[in-house]
């Protein structure tokens, strides 16, 4: 039985009882005959709070959460857990604010998804009936400034392609060039998820939603020659470049494109997710409707393709002076 059903019941015995204290007795020792009750020991405290953790991450597998994000949410709550030492239902809104000063040393951008964890968390427990009221009500999320989503230029996109030295490093930029995935989209690539002849293949992104992506005719020649390259019998789209042959995982990706923006020696960070930002941005610049680069990046949100693609830039901006402006 939930503590929420016994407080319930204790409320409904204190409401029959008014003001009269004996009798208030009488029904409370009434109620507690039902109950075995003893104090909890530190373990069992820890036990429950591995067990709500596991729920919760349980309900977020049944919402078909991907695994990197049921990843990101069990260790964050594990920090925060294990900072505050406390059974979950004894954490207050100071608890919280406590352990996010502690953090303050990070990114403005790193609290606000910290505290985006723990208030899920929270409202789950309240949910669930675990708890009666949710700590980070009172947490309020710090603004983060905004800043221009920055891509590479067709020039820095070029320098980068020079410095691939191998099929496989060239075939990374190419493949998330053209398609703008994720990069948890492109290490779950397979090969028979590819269609050559449609130069297309389908992805699954957040929320484990497929959408088609297309390769440029470049990406397929550079992918084909890397596939011709290979002699293993692993089905991923891109492997190791050593035996025994496996999926090249986000980590091997991230190594690899760190080695290839060494080379090229350009001023701007060269990530997964920049290669994505210059998809995007050149797709803008080119004259792509918002509404098609939503589809293609698979926001669900079209909101979140305006706030984030639709400032154009200044040459844009310049462009369209010239084109439109009345003398």
């Amino acid at each position: 039985m939930s503590r929420l059903h016994l407080l319930n019941e204790i409320s409904t015995v204190v409401k029959m009882a008014g003001e009269d204290e004996v009798k208030l007795y009488h029904y409370l020792d009434d109620l507690l005959l039902n109950y075995n009750i003893e104090p909890k020991t530190p373990t069992d405290h820890e036990q429950d709070t591995e067990d709500y953790l596991n729920l919760f991450v349980t309900s977020l597998m049944l919402e078909n959460y991907s695994n990197v994000t049921l990843t990101n949410y069990q260790y964050e709550l594990r920090n925060f857990l294990n900072f505050v030492q406390k059974p979950v239902p004894a954490i207050t809104t100071s608890d919280i604010r406590q352990y996010l000063a502690a953090c303050n040393n990070l990114k403005t951008s790193t609290i606000s998804s910290k505290i985006f964890v723990i208030r899920s968390f929270f409202s789950w427990l309240v949910r669930e009936e675990i708890i009666l009221r949710n700590p980070t009500l009172k947490i309020r999320t710090p603004k983060t400034p905004k800043r221009v989503r920055e891509g590479l230029t067709i020039e820095e996109l070029e320098l980068v392609r020079e410095a691939c030295q191998t099929p496989r490093e060239r075939a990374l930029i190419e493949v998330f060039y053209s398609t703008g995935c994720r990069l948890s989209e492109i290490v779950g690539l397979n090969i028979r998820d590819v269609n050559q002849q449609d130069m297309s293949a389908y992805v699954i992104g957040k929320g484990n939603k497929e959408r088609k992506v297309y390769f440029s005719f470049r990406a397929m020649i550079f992918l084909r020659k890397y596939l011709e390259t290979r002699t293993d019998d692993c089905p991923a789209l891109f492997v190791t470049e050593r035996r025994p042959y496996r999926r090249l995982n986000q980590r091997g990706v991230q190594h690899a494109i760190n080695k290839i923006a060494e080379r090229a020696n350009i001023s701007k960070k060269l990530t997964p997710h920049v290669l994505r930002h210059t998809f995007a941005m050149l797709s803008m610049e080119s004259g792509m409707d918002i509404a098609d680069l939503q589809h293609l990046l698979g926001h669900e949100n079209p909101a979140t393709t305006t706030q984030v693609y639709a400032p154009v830039s200044e040459e844009r901006k310049r462009e369209a002076f010239k084109k439109f402006h009345v003398i």
